[in-house]
């Protein structure tokens, strides 16, 4: 597995250089595969990509009905709610190219058929990436071409926090996340073995309130205390930052 630091001058540039590198990325596994998969991440860098995306003229390189989209983790909210990644990615990207709906697989909404549980909504969310497990992972998921991801300003990602269970599971894929530090309290999220299982794993972040936590994490952090520490790729981690969530790298 290799690292790699890449340092942008800024957050739009940033999203804009990584929305090349994914539609490069998807393009060159549907060329492999004739198929890629993808997850999603939310927040202000994981939408501004999707916008990037959306905005390309290289949009059509891709062959969307033969992208998979999956989420690394979602608030636990009503359908259509405006904070959910789902939502937000729909308006930023997916609804705006001709995806195949039986590939996209979103987390289930608060209101959907597993009501308030979480834990039941994450156990749901496990058998739909076991249906699809890829025979080159050791944990029962697809082959995630792509899993992209932001950090926190402690360092959480997806929605593993510090110090808390969920980032020390070992033996689920998906797990419900009760009590988070941030709002809403409730989500649902991959669990690290999950997301090392993807080829690639992309972290993406910008802002000088990163700076510590990343450097942390860089510096041989323990997941427990810096969760992105964790988050690593089978053949490639990414870290993709602005000159400011870089500003604490020697």
């Amino acid at each position: 597995m290799t690292q790699q630091v890449l340092v942008h001058r800024g957050a739009e540039v940033l999203a804009a250089a990584a929305a090349a590198r994914l539609i490069t990325r998807i393009a060159d596994a549907q060329a492999a595969r004739g198929s890629a998969s993808v997850v999603l991440t939310g927040g202000r860098t994981g939408i501004g990509v999707l916008e990037q995306v959306r905005r390309s003229p290289a949009l059509d390189a891709v062959d969307w009905s033969a992208v998979d989209v999956y989420w690394g983790d979602e608030r636990f909210l009503p359908s259509g709610d405006p904070e959910r990644n789902e939502t937000q990615a729909r308006q930023a990207l997916l609804d705006h190219v001709e995806l195949d709906p039986n590939r996209v697989h979103p987390m289930a909404p608060s209101d959907g058929k597993f009501g308030q549980d979480a834990d039941a909504a994450a156990a749901h969310y496990a058998e739909v990436l076991a249906a699809t497990a890829a025979a080159e992972t050791d944990i029962a998921v697809p082959h995630f071409d792509v899993l992209m991801l932001g950090v926190g300003e402690e360092g959480h990602t997806a929605s593993l926090f510090p110090e808390t269970p969920y980032v020390a599971e070992e033996s689920k894929t998906v797990v419900g996340v009760h009590d988070c530090p941030k709002p809403p309290p409730t989500r649902i999220s991959l669990t690290l073995p999950a997301i090392r299982a993807a080829s690639e794993v992309w972290l993406m972040t910008t802002g000088k309130a990163k700076a510590e936590p990343i450097a942390a994490a860089l510096g041989g952090a323990k997941p427990v205390d810096i969760p992105a520490a964790g988050a690593t790729g089978r053949e490639r981690t990414l870290w993709l930052l602005d000159t400011d969530a870089a500003s604490d790298l020697p």
